[in-house]
């Protein structure tokens, strides 16, 4: 078995990819629009004007994949009680990374040393996605 995260960005998803393509490098895999869908959506379940939004991306990030989908669309949108974990190779990269993803976010811990490694952050990017940037201890 295997985790994989699943984003909802409640009609970002294509500024999100964006926005991650030139902060951290993302590859898109596989991206499909609601109205490339084979089989459209029930009466009523989208909104109208959301046929070009996101149904579904498959977008690797360093080794990971994460998907992403503009969801329904209903304002219900929000990242909560969760964070995404960025392992980095060295500090250069880290500092790198932070400050593109901590650009249009919020800084909640700087990236310091700390115990458990020699540069560890935490931000929410302009999505509100929690991430949670470090450097292994055995990568220095």
């Amino acid at each position: 078995m295997k985790i994989d995260p699943y984003l909802f960005f409640d009609g970002r998803c294509e500024e999100a990819i964006e926005f991650y393509q030139q902060a951290l490098g993302a590859k898109v895999e596989f991206m499909m629009r609601n109205s490339e869908s084979p089989e459209p959506p029930p009466e009523g379940m989208l909104p109208p004007g959301s046929e070009n939004k996101i149904m579904h991306a498959s977008v690797h990030i360093g080794g990971a994949l994460v998907m992403m989908s503009d969801g329904m669309c209903n304002g219900e949108g929000g990242f909560k009680g969760f964070s995404l974990s960025l392992d980095c190779p060295d500090q250069d990269v880290a500092r790198e990374a932070f400050a593109a993803l901590a650009d249009g976010g919020q800084v909640t811990m700087p990236l310091g040393k700390t115990f458990w490694a020699p540069l560890f952050g935490m931000v929410n990017d302009r999505f509100g996605v929690g991430w949670m940037v470090g450097v292994s201890p055995d990568a220095e």
